[in-house]
């Protein structure tokens, strides 16, 4: 069994600690809010363990795992508190608000030898991990533009500050809408070289942006459109789609579907053919053990779970959504931020040249013994 802690039970860290305590593999020893009534309803509820303060509960508890899912701006200090106690890390999207700080946490982790992860969902979405397969086939060759988007209804009227709309706190759409979108793009094609043309609107919120605009270049030629909304009124929810155009056909997807066009002269990957294709989420999900809000959600949990499984039987999993790959959407909206500040770019490297090289899992554990 792996015994993980949870820090904050807002919406998504309610959401995890259901998920996670139905994990077959999981024993959840601590559950730490700041807020007293939460802390006494959990108690008397559930049973588990509460806590006011969260280094209390890591050295009290002393789980092999923490669940993250406190405002953005708490994020450092608390994935540092664990790393330095050779606790492995799930941390709710974006790992931080500073680029500087999550290549930081990242040399951290690695340096502990710690199983790391970030909440980018969408990565375990049946219809955006098949249309990373059919990119990676190179069945619509060479990619020359895409369009990333999302939409929904956060902020529709003028109202007092949440923590998701003070720049210091959640980072407003950039960092909790944008985040999403820019991390499939990275996924997808890479890091980009430069940003150009943004726009971070504001509409309601009086901090911070409501809106995202911006043009990404990629250093092989391709560019991307981003275009995120969380003032948009017309959405029931969230809604996340990516577009991509390529020389030989076309790819579109969202969390329901995903519809590819190919020319005759692409070679379909199995399952496919010439002209239009589509394939539901629904077909390309596997079951999970616990569902709520999405399979996605439990997924990626159980993903997380099962590195930290491999990683104590010497063995490795693909690490998917670790806290490397999101340093990338982290650098990513600093260009962005710069770009819309009128900042020149920099000829600094791009965030992949600064990462500690990775070793295996194996290896890792066993340099720490």
């Amino acid at each position: 069994m792996i015994s993980i802690a949870v820090a904050g039970i807002g919406k998504m860290g309610l959401s995890h600690l259901a998920m996670v305590r139905a994990h077959p593999d999981v024993d959840v020893v601590g559950v730490c809010d700041s807020a007293g009534y939460l802390r006494d309803v959990l108690g008397k509820y559930t049973g588990l363990p509460t806590f006011a303060d969260y280094t209390t509960m890591l050295d009290t508890a002393k789980p092999d795992a923490v669940l993250i899912a406190t405002p953005t701006g708490a994020h450092v200090d608390m994935v540092r508190a664990a790393l330095d106690r050779g606790i492995h890390v799930f941390c709710e999207k974006p790992l931080s608000l500073s680029a500087a700080d999550s290549l930081d946490l990242v040399a951290r982790a690695e340096a502990a030898g710690v199983v790391t992860a970030v909440g980018y969902h969408n990565r375990f979405v049946g219809a955006f991990r098949e249309v990373k397969r059919v990119l990676d086939s190179g069945a619509i060759g060479d990619i020359n533009h895409a369009l990333a988007e999302s939409y929904g209804p956060v902020v529709l009227r003028p109202k007092g500050a949440t923590w998701r709309s003070r720049r210091t706190a959640g980072g407003g759409c950039l960092y909790d809408y944008a985040a999403h979108p820019l991390d499939l793009l990275a996924w997808y094609l890479g890091e980009p070289a430069k940003v150009s043309g943004t726009a971070l609107g504001s509409i309601f919120s009086a901090e911070t942006d409501d809106e995202v605009y911006s043009l990404l270049h990629y250093p092989a030629g391709p560019t991307a459109h981003l275009s995120v909304n969380w003032s948009d009124e017309s959405q029931r929810k969230m809604t996340t789609r990516i577009t991509l155009w390529g020389s030989k056909g076309k790819i579109v997807a969202d969390r329901q579907e995903i519809q590819v066009y190919l020319r005759d002269t692409a070679t379909p990957p199995e399952g496919y053919h010439h002209g239009w294709n589509v394939h539901y989420t629904t077909e390309l999900t596997d079951p999970v053990w616990f569902y709520l809000r999405g399979e996605e959600y439990s997924a990626q949990l159980d993903h997380f779970v099962r590195q930290i499984q491999a990683s104590g039987a010497g063995e490795a999993v693909d690490p998917l959504n670790d806290f490397a790959s999101a340093l990338v959407t982290d650098e990513v909206i600093e260009k962005l931020l710069a770009d819309a500040a009128g900042i020149p770019a920099t000829a600094a490297e791009p965030a992949a040249a600064h990462r500690p090289a990775r070793r295996p899992f194996w290896s890792r554990r066993h340099a720490t013994v």
